[in-house]
């Protein structure tokens, strides 16, 4: 998996393609919704996942460590800390496992979120927020959590729709492996 996923990289159309993602994902990651102490709603997972499921894990680590490193110069929004790059790099790397060379349905699209919330978002979340501001961890853990359990069932309806309006495309052009769509349950 990791190996066929990092020789996507030899091609020119496929680095083409995934520093358009890149950017996109920079794009959009500059626009969040505020929503308490160091809490934001995003909507860069839309990219990240799509990016884990065309490229795989070698790929999603490196774009997701990229687009961190690169949003940060571009529209920093307080302290650079290596933490948020990590999380992004895993992230990206949890949607790989769960999307790439497999059939997607709801089902993955769903435990793929549901870990990226827990492990990503709520666990290394807190713990950065908790290292770098003056509240401890289980104030930023309870908040982040509230959001995160809040948010996941949107989030997954969401996913569920692009995927099933850009899977035609994606296997027409060879970035997915064939899928049925719409996407099924299970």
């Amino acid at each position: 998996m990791f190996k066929t996923s990092i020789q996507k990289l030899k091609s020119t159309k496929n680095l083409t393609i995934i520093a358009l993602l890149i950017a996109t994902k920079i794009a959009i990651g500059s626009i969040y919704i505020p929503v308490g102490d160091n809490l934001r709603i995003y909507f860069k997972f839309f990219i990240t996942a799509l990016e884990g499921a065309m490229f795989g894990p070698s790929v999603a680590i490196i774009t997701g460590a990229l687009s961190d490193l690169i949003g940060f110069i571009l529209f920093p929004s307080g302290p650079f800390f290596i933490g948020y790059t990590i999380s992004s790099a895993t992230g990206a790397l949890i949607f790989a496992l769960f999307l790439y060379d497999t059939n997607i349905t709801v089902l993955k699209l769903a435990l793929s979120k549901l870990f990226v919330n827990i492990f990503v978002n709520i666990g290394m979340g807190s713990l950065w927020s908790a290292i770098l501001f003056s509240k401890g961890y289980i104030y930023y853990l309870i908040q982040s959590t509230i959001k995160n359990i809040v948010l996941l069932p949107f989030e997954i309806i969401l996913l569920t729709i692009v995927f099933n309006l850009l899977l035609p495309y994606l296997i027409k052009k060879g970035f997915i492996k064939d899928n049925p769509v719409p996407i099924k349950l299970f």
